[in-house]
């Protein structure tokens, strides 16, 4: 099975080690992995502020360098849920070309569900141990229907213990350029999140968008709290102890 991997671009200029975490998964269930290196954006955050054109650029990009994959994955909700859901009307003008992007579409998954509904994995080797709190990401959860999947191969770890926090669901006040054109809201809807977190006793704070875990992380450490780990859970899922 072919698998091309759609790194993301916050993964790529901003924590990696997701992307190798993803590919080691993915291996591990024993697909082939490939990773085009000149993959660009999903065209999300231009899509998203009305910039219509540069998704359609961004679109055509993406079938031209993944068609001949059987599957693409990505280890982000929010990209996925822009392929998936997003791209199927982009070319009203051009039905050929609508249908092959409906049909990759249609085959790029995110990468927990991949693993649980797609490769049927139920148990991943990892050597994590501790107290986490899983965040619902916005579009992988209501996009995508992302929850069981992360905690099902979360609580599959031994010594990992998964502490529900209260209003898991609740949006961390990221949302791309949502954060930007009303700072006060996102700061207030951040600290909410981030006071949840706490109360829950866990120490790592885990989730699926790696968006929403640097706008958590920084938020934590503008409040002083230097010790509340902040980890996508590609990351845990391949963790080793040293």
């Amino acid at each position: 099975m072919k698998v091309g991997l759609f790194v993301t671009c916050l993964v790529d200029m901003m924590r990696p080690s997701v992307g190798f975490s993803a590919i080691d998964l993915l291996r591990q269930a024993g697909c082939e992995v490939v990773v085009p290196e000149n993959q660009t954006c999903c065209g999300q955050p231009g899509f998203n502020s009305g910039d219509r054109e540069s998704g359609r650029t961004l679109a055509k990009r993406f079938v031209e360098l993944f068609e001949e994959c059987d599957y693409v994955v990505a280890p982000s909700g929010s990209c996925t849920g822009m392929i998936r859901i997003h791209y199927q009307d982009l070319f009203p003008e051009n039905p050929s070309l609508q249908q092959r992007i409906n049909q990759l579409a249609e085959r790029t998954f995110e990468l927990t569900d991949f693993l649980v509904n797609v490769l049927h994995i139920d148990q991943v080797n990892s050597d994590f141990k501790g107290n986490v709190t899983y965040h619902d990401s916005c579009s992988g959860l209501r996009e995508l229907h992302i929850k069981e999947q992360p905690r099902q191969l979360l609580k599959s770890i031994t010594g990992l213990t998964l502490k529900e926090m209260e209003q898991a669901e609740l949006c961390c006040g990221f949302g791309g350029t949502f954060s930007v054109k009303l700072g006060d809201i996102a700061t207030r809807m951040s600290d909410n999140k981030c006071r949840y977190a706490q109360q829950s006793g866990a120490e790592v704070i885990v989730g699926g968008d790696l968006g929403c875990l640097l706008n958590i992380e920084g938020r934590l450490r503008r409040m002083g709290d230097s010790t509340t780990q902040v980890k996508h859970v590609a990351e845990i899922l391949t963790y080793k102890a040293k």
